[in-house]
């Protein structure tokens, strides 16, 4: 299998390239990672200008000797160019799998929603030597090459199983809801996750998922780790779980529990439909 990787928001270091690309030759050295140069520009926030991002995601999307995509690392950029780069997509872009989440969910959704490839919610190259010792990105590779079952989120595997699924960091979704990117996500289990947030714009981004016509027919929402939490003054009165519970009571579906995923240490892989 040959990955490739590019940075559709901010960029990475050469450093972390190469931690990633050791740490893959130890674990799968029949299989090559492929960091496009597009990773290390620089064009203030961006790996890049947006034509620069776009055209390096398009290069390797639509390159048949490439089976799999592995974008480099959230921040905010991906969005920017989904304009550019969805029409753009050709033949050999359906047969790929797309590995990422925070940010990269506008790119996950957006191919979801086109029934292009295979989207999946796994770590990405940056937590290598970061918050991740290595076990997040063992599975993600466990899961793309291998399908190995255990690196899925555990409900996957309980009583999700065979139930169709999708996971998103909460703002993303949020910034996603109106648009034509947002997937159909009937009869599916919606896992959501959160970083560096107050309660209170989860609590406000709650309350437009809860009323957003799209996302009527849901079949359950699962919480991630809510992570980072910015102080609220005076303290907020209700916890992550709290809220969210709140909102699905008034959304009128069920409460499913806690999921592994999120900005954490060990970030479980959720692949997007049925795993």
């Amino acid at each position: 299998m040959r990955i490739a990787v590019v940075a559709p928001g901010r960029p990475i270091s050469e450093a972390n390239a190469a931690r990633v690309s050791a740490f893959m030759a130890l674990t799968y050295p029949q299989h090559d990672v492929v960091f496009h140069p597009q990773c290390y520009l620089s064009d203030g926030h961006f790996a890049g200008s947006d034509d620069a991002r776009a055209a390096a995601f398009l290069e390797v999307a639509n390159d048949p000797q490439y089976d799999a995509i592995w974008f480099a690392r959230g921040g905010y950029g991906s969005n920017r160019i989904l304009s550019r780069v969805m029409p753009n997509l050709g033949p050999a872009a359906r047969d790929k799998a797309y590995l990422g989440f925070s940010d990269m969910g506008f790119l996950l959704g957006a191919l979801y929603a086109a029934g292009i490839g295979r989207p999946i919610h796994a770590a990405m190259p940056i937590t290598l030597g970061s918050n991740d010792p290595g076990e997040s990105l063992g599975w993600a590779l466990a899961w793309l090459i291998d399908g190995d079952r255990n690196a899925l989120e555990p409900s996957l595997n309980g009583e999700g199983k065979g139930r169709p699924a999708a996971a998103f960091n909460l703002a993303i979704l949020d910034a996603l809801i109106g648009t034509p990117y947002l997937p159909d996500l009937t009869d599916h289990v919606l896992m959501i996750e959160e970083v560096s947030e107050p309660l209170y714009r989860i609590d406000r981004m709650l309350f437009t998922v809860a009323h957003a016509t799209q996302l009527k027919g849901i079949a359950g929402i699962r919480l991630g780790h809510v992570t980072h939490i910015q102080e609220n003054d005076p303290p907020f009165a209700e916890t992550a779980e709290q809220i969210a519970r709140r909102w699905c009571d008034e959304m009128g579906v069920p409460f499913l529990g806690r999921a592994e995923i999120g900005h954490i240490a060990l970030n479980r892989v959720v692949p997007f439909g049925v795993a």
